[in-house]
């Protein structure tokens, strides 16, 4: 099978301008960029069908080899569905953007900057965990385990009683 030179240099060059809009801060390139993506997948789907062939009906005297597979060109009608539904639901994004604020670049949110200034450290996240997480008290077997704080979950309890003195 021989692929078409023509067909992967106008795929590489749809992906390459797809990815280069996509990355900009305007939703209108945005969505340019996407529809860029979705016709350069469609072309690669395309070509990975290989030649043109009969029409994928049986019949005891057609060569099978002779036979074009159908499967690409369903999978190519699924991806101009996807695309479609991707560009009404980016259009109804960029209508509500215009109507709200007049403006189609993508501002930056004030709180996204705050949580990317802060540092990486989560006191909760990063906690030390200790040896045993069940619920159930675990009784330590030996005498090192004993005097290790974090040999069980159960808190140390003081000998003190409430109320009283000692």
């Amino acid at each position: 099978m021989s692929i078409n030179l023509t067909l992967l240099i106008v795929m590489g060059v749809l992906y390459a301008c797809g990815i280069y809009l996509i990355l900009e801060r305007s939703l209108t390139r945005v969505l340019l960029g996407l529809m860029l993506l979705a016709n350069a997948t469609n072309i690669l789907i395309l070509s990975t069908g290989g030649y043109a062939g009969l029409a994928p009906f049986f019949t005891k005297e057609t060569d099978p080899h002779s036979y074009s597979d159908p499967l690409p060109q369903a999978l190519i009608l699924t991806s101009i569905v996807i695309s479609f539904a991707v560009t009404a639901f980016m259009l109804g994004i960029i209508y509500r953007t215009w109507v709200l604020a007049r403006q189609d670049e993508i501002q930056d949110d004030l709180e996204d900057v705050r949580v990317a200034k802060t540092p990486s450290f989560d006191a909760e996240d990063d906690a030390i965990v200790p040896l045993e997480t069940s619920e159930f008290a675990v009784t330590p077997s030996s005498t090192s385990d004993r005097n290790h704080p974090e040999a069980t979950e159960t808190p140390n309890t003081s000998s003190t009683q409430e109320g009283g003195s000692a």
